[in-house]
């Protein structure tokens, strides 16, 4: 006959935190650095626009090299998007890019409405790369 003693198992005591935590930032550092290069491979550099509901066109090569991703330690998060444009008005391209919307432009000297239509870029790949988290987080924790 097997006998044996069950002791107190928390998963939250100091010694599981303390290997949890750097797994966590390993984790979803490598799961951010996933989604910008699949952000990064779906914008293809052609001089005509892309169709709305497909990815935007890269004309000058800026939005691939504004895509960047960063883990927070403060939330236990990672943040994965296009850094916003400098200048006046520029700065909402990539959203506007990403979920469609209107924005005012000045051209020559004259304000005019400009709508734009949706070409997501973030969310596809986001989704294409989420199913392999899982296994990312498997034998993580040593």
């Amino acid at each position: 006959m097997i006998g044996f003693r069950l002791k107190y198992l928390s998963f939250d005591s100091p010694a599981v935190i303390a290997k949890v935590k750097p797994a966590k930032r390993k984790v979803l550092s490598r799961f951010g650095a996933f989604v910008r290069r699949t952000a990064k491979r779906s914008i293809r550099k052609r001089k005509n626009p892309s169709t709305p509901g497909s990815p935007p066109s890269s004309h000058t090569g800026l939005l691939k090299k504004l895509i960047l991703f960063g883990y927070d330690p403060d939330k236990d998060s990672v943040v994965i998007g296009a850094k916003r444009l400098g200048g006046r008005g520029k700065g909402d391209v990539p959203s506007l890019l990403e979920y469609g919307g209107t924005t005012m432009l000045v051209r020559r000297g004259k304000r005019e409405l400009a709508t734009y239509q949706a070409r997501p870029y973030m969310g596809p790949a986001y989704d294409k790369e989420e199913p392999k988290l899982p296994a990312m987080w498997r034998d993580s924790v040593k």
